[in-house]
């Protein structure tokens, strides 16, 4: 159980059920009443967040939320296969389990599978990752590092927008977190 006091971003607590992660939080004190947190949640089964007011002194459930290392090894109709690194288990997790975490999947790319009550919920992807472009406009004479933007499609199916100078074959190295590219990366 975790008091008000014990919150922080990223604590995973229990609410009627369900699974949430600490977004934000901020202890208020009024002159007049009881104290209370002012706490934004996201369900961790549909990425939703919500905003709910906890009384200081309340406690909250700690989440039995597990993370374990997983290779991803393949896709096929039932799913998105992973293989347990340390026990070589598998699990297949649907496109709604992995969300936007499916547009870089690559093969043999280890992640964190979240576990709630021993079934998988989601998925942790590496910060970054560097993947080869597969398909963009061509360049042309003038184009800069620092001159805009073109779309360039990723051996994963991902699109993600990059410099006019980079082409086809080229290595990039892209932010998981919000589908950003980074850098151009070495061969």
């Amino acid at each position: 159980m975790y008091a008000t006091n014990q919150f922080r971003k990223g604590l995973k607590v229990e609410i009627e059920g369900i699974p949430y992660e600490i977004v934000d939080f901020q202890h208020v004190s009024p002159g007049k009443g009881r104290a209370f947190t002012r706490t934004k949640l996201k369900n961790m089964l549909n990425q939703n967040v919500i905003e709910r007011t906890i009384t200081s002194g309340d406690k909250l459930d700690r989440a039995n939320t597990e993370e374990k290392e997983m290779q991803f090894l393949y896709k096929d109709a039932a799913g998105y296969h992973f293989m347990n690194q340390a026990n070589y288990d598998q699990v297949a997790l649907t496109d709604e389990q992995l969300g936007q975490g499916k547009d870089f999947l690559q093969e043999n790319l280890t992640i964190k599978v979240m576990y709630f009550n021993e079934r998988p919920i989601g998925v942790e992807l590496p910060t970054f990752v560097v993947l080869k472009i597969v398909e963009t406009e061509p360049s042309f004479r003038g184009d800069t590092v620092t001159g805009g933007s073109k779309p360039a499609k990723l051996e994963t199916g991902a699109t993600v927008a990059v410099p006019f100078h980079l082409k086809e074959g080229d290595l990039i190295k892209v932010d998981t977190r919000d589908h950003s590219y980074v850098e151009k990366a070495n061969k």
